[in-house]
């Protein structure tokens, strides 16, 4: 897996904190509809009105629980609308997943094409109850695979995708792996990797950079040397200068690629 079921996100820095938000950002559990009618679960934090861009959560293998919840107030806190979703509604019903939940079987069962259509239904979610119109897609392991993948999607039509430490080669059930389709990526991309991450070699990087490269997207992919897997987590005392700086890379992205503040 990922993260730890009782990992918690980072803390924002302070200084990216809206003074308005500064009281937290309470998430709304609920369900959303897929394309061919899934009911999969869903947690929303709002942010001020005309705040840019929203984002879609993309989990780890343990699909939604509150590491990622949490994660959507912490989005919404620094002034970005921001709903977590869960995969697993065709195969395992809906709700928050908690720490028994035997994700494997279930992961195994999912594919690119219905995870977008996941993707599509939390975004128009956003659009009709935050009043987005920019979205960016923001995964972790599994989760920043499928982040990366929607890059490549013309139906999604991201502004932006944000991967931390997604496979660049992970292959289910004959699927397309993220090297092999890194040039078609048709929105900017930040892919987030750490150095000590034995699953992600350097070599894998560079090709999906390369990649990106000839896609011809903007893109940023930065690794934090000595730093695991899933180093994204407040418990990773060691790994805070790191943290810190993702959070910092992250909103900067998300600043370059939003759509300007409704004044």
């Amino acid at each position: 897996m990922c993260f730890a079921y009782d990992a918690r996100p980072p803390e924002l820095p302070a200084d990216l904190v809206l003074p308005t938000m500064a009281g937290g950002a309470a998430a709304e559990q609920f369900e959303l509809t897929s394309a061919d009618g899934t009911r999969f679960s869903a947690a929303l934090a709002e942010a001020p009105d005309g705040s840019e861009p929203g984002i879609v959560i993309l989990p780890d293998v343990r699909g939604l629980y509150r590491f990622y919840i949490e994660l959507a107030e912490r989005f919404a806190q620094a002034g970005h609308p921001a709903i977590a979703i869960d995969y697993f509604g065709r195969t395992a019903g809906t709700g928050e997943r908690d720490a028994e939940f035997d994700y494997w079987p279930h992961v195994t069962e999912t594919r690119v094409p219905t995870v977008q259509a996941d993707i599509a239904a939390a975004i128009a979610a956003l659009r009709e109850r935050a009043r987005t119109t920019a979205v960016v897609t923001v995964g972790f392991c599994f989760g920043g695979t499928q982040s990366f993948m929607a890059a490549t999607s013309g139906e999604l039509a991201l502004d932006g995708a944000v991967g931390f430490y997604g496979s660049l080669v992970a292959r289910r059930e004959g699927a397309p792996t993220v090297l092999d389709h890194a040039d078609e990526a048709r929105c900017p991309v930040l892919g987030l990797f750490g150095g000590a991450d034995e699953n992600i070699p350097p070599d894998q990087v560079a090709a999906f950079e390369q990649g990106l490269a000839r896609a011809g997207v903007e893109h940023e992919v930065h690794t934090y040397p000595g730093a695991p897997h899933s180093f994204f987590d407040r418990s990773f005392a060691e790994h805070a200068e790191a943290c810190e700086d993702a959070w910092r890379r992250v909103l900067g992205f998300l600043g370059k690629v939003g759509a300007p503040v409704a004044g």
